[in-house]
């Protein structure tokens, strides 16, 4: 167990229509459940070159206007964890606009997703984990549910508008 949080970065991508992109991660802690593509932030890195890179490396698109949108404390006592995830934003670049899954042991499929749907998802989940614990849809990563949790208000138009 690393005695000292990591630094995760994940990254909305956004349409300008009110969708995101989201995957099902695989090989890693949270297999299983739905997350923004992202990864850990390198030595040296800056939250904006950590976003570009990782969003390239899992999904082949190439975003701009790239900027901070929240953060979260994520503490996961089953998995011995606890990262600070830095949300990111970021406008697809160019005419590819459709994700590919380029790391599928990481990732089974990207897909774009409305920010309402997902964003009911987490706040569902969070209810059902401090409730009874059943929850029969979309298990999304802890560091969104947290999002929806630690900012109840939030919302990525808001820095973007229409793209």
């Amino acid at each position: 167990m690393n005695s000292r949080p990591q630094v995760g970065v994940a990254v909305l991508i956004l349409d300008g229509n009110g969708k995101v992109i989201w995957g099902e991660r695989k090989g890693s802690h949270g297999a299983g459940t739905w997350a923004f593509p992202g990864g850990h932030l390198e030595y040296g890195e800056s939250f904006e070159e950590c976003a570009k890179r990782e969003v390239l490396e899992e999904t082949a698109l190439n975003i701009m206007k790239i900027r901070f949108l929240a953060a979260t404390n994520d503490f996961m006592p089953s998995e011995k964890k606890h990262y600070v995830t830095i949300f990111m934003g970021g406008v697809v670049e160019g005419p590819n606009k459709e994700p590919k899954a380029m790391e599928p042991n990481k990732c089974a499929k990207w897909e774009w997703t409305s920010w309402e749907e997902m964003w009911d998802l987490a706040k569902g989940q969070a209810q059902a984990e401090a409730g009874d614990g059943k929850w029969d849809q979309r298990y999304l990563f802890l560091p969104i549910v947290n999002l929806r949790r630690q900012h109840p208000d939030f919302d990525p138009s808001i820095a973007y508008g229409k793209c």
